[in-house]
């Protein structure tokens, strides 16, 4: 699918000044869409591994790092993650170049020796809260799903975020042995087009999102 590509020149967005310049803005915010049609260019380990080298320096809780991946690329892979999404998005898995299946590791805490060497005295405790640990790993997987979209976008890449799908089958199907637990799919290529048949939705306005205290 080929969409005609529109520009973002004729969107209100503010004009403050930024650390980053005006072009990064535009290709991890402003000019970012959520990608459901992909052109056949491949995405390469390299191009993921990337990606990753970037999201894994994002900020999480004691450094735990819970997020895990499992890159959906062979045929026969997609054909089973497909049949476990909704109905409306089993089409798109199937023409993805690659889908990753983001996950939350709740055995984080084993990691912690090496991510986090002053916490290394949490692991005999964090054994014995499955329930504690399991909420941590999830909130901070769902920190990392961000750093993980924004560093697909900061490698040229194009995403489409994807919540419906059988989380409980794809961890029995795909996952088992992980112990990871499903969160998110994420489509992965590089868009046709505009890669959307949707316009531009407008966002909220800060006053409309915050109030100060």
């Amino acid at each position: 699918m080929t969409t005609e590509t529109s520009t973002i020149d004729s969107l209100d967005f503010p004009t403050p000044t930024y650390a980053i310049g005006d072009d990064a803005a535009d290709l991890l915010f402003r000019g970012a869409r959520t990608v459901g049609a992909f052109t056949d260019q491949p995405v390469t380990d390299a191009d993921l591994q990337a990606a990753y080298d970037l999201l894994k320096w994002g900020p999480t809780a004691m450094n735990i790092t819970p997020l895990r991946l499992l890159v959906v690329r062979s045929d026969e892979a997609k054909a089973r993650l497909a049949a476990l999404a909704a109905e409306g998005n089993r089409e798109r898995v199937l023409a993805a170049p690659v889908t990753l299946v983001v996950a939350a590791d709740p055995a984080f805490h084993h990691h912690l020796p090496v991510l986090a060497p002053h916490r290394a005295a949490m692991v005999d405790a964090l054994d014995a809260q499955p329930e504690t640990r399991a909420g941590m790993a999830r909130t901070n997987t769902l920190i990392q799903t961000g750093y993980l979209l924004t560093a697909l976008r900061a490698t040229g890449l194009d995403v489409g975020p994807i919540g419906g799908f059988d989380a409980a089958g794809v961890d029995e199907q795909l996952l088992a042995g992980t112990g990871w637990q499903s969160q998110l799919i994420v489509l992965v290529g590089h868009r046709d087009g505009v890669g959307t048949a949707h316009p531009r939705a407008a966002r909220l306005t800060w006053d409309q999102v915050s109030t100060t205290v």
